[in-house]
Formats: C-alpha cells, sequence, structure tokens
C-alpha cells in the first residue's frame, strides 16, 4: 500500500530558521517555540488549494469551539498564546471562530497580537442571527472582534437566515471586505438543505463534519463540493473526543509509520486529510502539546484510497 506523495507547501526553511532565531530573542517560552520551529524547517506543511482562487492553505489549521470561548486569569491567557504560536510555527494559517463559540472571537482578537510568525493567518468566523441589518452589524463586530480589516473568509452559520447572509455577502466580497464566503453545518444537519445551497448557489467553502467514523459526507458532499470548485473545512475531526475514548489504551499500528503516523491524533486526522477532496481540517485544542501533536498531521506523507480503507478497518474492530 503506497502513501499519498507530498504535497507542495509555501512554508521554506529559511523562513522557519528566521523565525526560530527571533523567537529565541523575545518569547518566553522560546526554548519549546524554537524547537518546534527547528523540527518543522525539516520539511514542508501539506497545503491544499482553494478551488475559486488557487491560493493555497495549509491542510491543518485551528477551531476554537469551547477551547477559546471562555478565558479566565493570565495562566490560561498564556496557554492559548502558546497553542497560537505552536500553531503558527507549525505551518498553521486559517483559524475558524464564530460568535456561537461565546468569547473566542475576542480572545483571538487579545491573544494574537502576543504571537510572532503570525503573518500567514488566514481569518474565518460565522454570521449566526437573522435579519440583513443584525447580520450586518455582527460581522462589524466580529471583525472588531478579531481585530482584522478584512475578514479572509464569512460563512453563514449553520445555515441560518442563509438567503439573506449570502447576498449580504457577496456584496462584501465586491467591496473587498471578505475574500472568500461559505456556509457551514455540523454533525449531520440540515445536509439535503445544504447539498441544495451548494448545488445553486457560487460557493468558495463550505463546511461540514467527516471523520473515520462519520463518514455521511463521502457519499455527496464531498464529491459535489469537488464537482463544483468549492473549498470544505472539516470540523469535529475527533468526533467531539469520543474518538480518542475509542482508542485509549490500545497501540498505534505499526503500519501507521507508512504515512508518516506517530499518534492517534495524527491517525485521525490523516484519514481526513487523505481524501483528495478535503481542503483544510479544524481540530480544536487549549493545549500546545496537542497543538504540536495536530500540525504533525499536516507533515509528511498521507494514506492513499487503499490504506484509509485499513485505517477504517482498524478502528471499526477496536
Amino acid at each position: 500500500m503506497r502513501p499519498m506523495k507530498r504535497e507542495t507547501s509555501a512554508i521554506t526553511r529559511r523562513e522557519w530558521l528566521r523565525t526560530a532565531g527571533a523567537m529565541a530573542a523575545c518569547a518566553p517560552f522560546s526554548r519549546t517555540l524554537c524547537a518546534a520551529g527547528a523540527e518543522a524547517a525539516a520539511e514542508a506543511a501539506v497545503t491544499r488549494a482553494i478551488p475559486s482562487s488557487g491560493e493555497r492553505i495549509a491542510l491543518v489549521g485551528l477551531g476554537t469551539s469551547g477551547t477559546f470561548s471562555r478565558v479566565e486569569g493570565d495562566e490560561q491567557r498564556a496557554r492559548l498564546t502558546e497553542v497560537l504560536q505552536v500553531f503558527f510555527d507549525r505551518g498553521g494559517q486559517l483559524i475558524d471562530s464564530s460568535p456561537m463559540y461565546g468569547d473566542a472571537e475576542s480572545v483571538l482578537g487579545e491573544l494574537l497580537p502576543r504571537v510572532q510568525n503570525r503573518q500567514g493567518l488566514f481569518a474565518a468566523t460565522k454570521v449566526w442571527t437573522r435579519g440583513r441589518e443584525a447580520g450586518i452589524e455582527q460581522m462589524q463586530r466580529s471583525m472588531q472582534c478579531m481585530g482584522v480589516a478584512t475578514m479572509d473568509l464569512m460563512q453563514v452559520h449553520n445555515l441560518v437566515d442563509w438567503k439573506t447572509h449570502l447576498a449580504t455577502l457577496r456584496e462584501w466580497k465586491e467591496q473587498g471586505k471578505i475574500r472568500y464566503l461559505g456556509i457551514t453545518t455540523s454533525h449531520g444537519r440540515s445536509h439535503e438543505e445544504f447539498e441544495r445551497i451548494l448545488r445553486s448557489e457560487p460557493l468558495d467553502f463550505v463546511q461540514f463534519s467527516y471523520n473515520v467514523v462519520d463518514r455521511t459526507a463521502e457519499q455527496r458532499l464531498l464529491p459535489l463540493s469537488a464537482e463544483r470548485g468549492v473549498a470544505t473545512l472539516i470540523n469535529r475531526p475527533y468526533q467531539r473526543g469520543s474518538l480518542f475514548r475509542a482508542v485509549r489504551g490500545k497501540a498505534l499500528p505499526e503500519w501507521a509509520a507508512e504515512f508518516d503516523c506517530a499518534s492517534w491524533g495524527q491517525f485521525f486526522l490523516k484519514f481526513i486529510g487523505g481524501h483528495p477532496d478535503v481542503t483544510c481540517i479544524i481540530p480544536a485544542t487549549s493545549k500546545a502539546k496537542h497543538a504540536k501533536d495536530n500540525m504533525g498531521g499536516g507533515y509528511g506523507r498521507l494514506p492513499d484510497a487503499a490504506t484509509r480503507k485499513r485505517m477504517i478497518a482498524y478502528v471499526e474492530a477496536l
């Protein structure tokens, strides 16, 4: 079983080494982060193209639901800042948030200026309300909270009042307020309506759930997205943590090394990334060590179709 070939990256060895040197001089946790930077310098992060533009983004992004929603005290702020630093030092770009996620947008806006090497940030959030004016006010507030003058991606969250908001998003895209627009759903809700919108509306991105045990998206959404030339963001890659509970105490198969997989987290992410129609995966974490492990899922070889079938069988047999 031959793993897939390594994919192109926009991250160069010279950039990593320059960043590592700067981090040694200014970051309070520089030893850890410089080590991560030096490790990343040895290889390139996998990237995928956004079909509507050809722009490439890193395969592994960062979600903020539940992890950046509430921040209490300087210690928690420091931990989340380290998560962001590891994310960027390992080639991360796309960070996905929403007004639905409590204080996540404001927390990002507060912590991002503390982070080095964030030039590649691809900021994504959502509109989650009803009515044109309410949507405009919410999106303006989101951009202010996150500290971005232009939002890279604005999505209609769970299809709430989608006709109204997509009309606004098209106007905003023409005006340069946003770069890309899309729609989202989660845990299998509203797939029929989601599919109708995907078939009929011009979109840049769609976001939905997909993982090694929840493969419903393989039937229609992933192939339709490819057919329509729409990028895919994948949420709930760990099935809200249930995948880790299922493999607790179980050994990672030795053949996982064939696609450069060193942990269960990377196993789950690389399964998703091995699908050619996946653009970016957005796992969430509040711990730097998990962020580093997650980012490892976007490096090295990815499993081919035969290996992915083997991965499914292995997990189902546990």
